[in-house]
């Protein structure tokens, strides 16, 4: 065949590599599922969600220069049970969203946390049962 066949991995670059790892691990509870170091000299440490199989891979590479992240460039979004539990739990961790849940009348919804180099992460309510989506 001669397209691509499965998304297996995307890549973010951090200039702190263990606070983004810390990030991903306690604030989303995602698993670290290998770590190495690259031939050409990156550390990069694979995470992925308990529900899925595309991985998340984390690049610390400081030869090429600092990380600078535009606002509203790329994000990672989750599914999560609840914007309201969820918000409960960045709180608990001295966090919160840096944008509020949007809930639709269907009680579908959406909201943001920044990761800590500044990328966004977009967590997402499904719409109760018995709504459309």
């Amino acid at each position: 065949m001669n397209k691509a066949r499965k998304l297996l991995h995307t890549r973010y670059r951090v200039n702190d590599l263990e606070k983004t790892i810390r990030f991903y691990k306690e604030v989303l509870g995602l698993e670290e599922v290998r770590r190495h170091k690259s031939p050409r000299g990156s550390e990069l440490v694979f995470l992925k969600a308990p529900e899925s199989e595309e991985l998340i891979e984390i690049c610390h590479f400081p030869n090429s220069g600092p990380v600078q992240v535009q606002a509203d460039l790329t994000h990672l979004a989750f599914l999560v049970d609840s914007l309201t539990e969820f918000g409960k739990h960045l709180a608990s961790l001295g966090l919160k969203y840096s944008d509020e849940p949007i809930v639709k009348s269907d009680g579908g919804g959406f909201a943001f946390v920044d990761a800590p180099e500044g990328y966004e992460i977009e967590l997402i309510q499904r719409p109760k049962q018995g709504n459309a989506a």
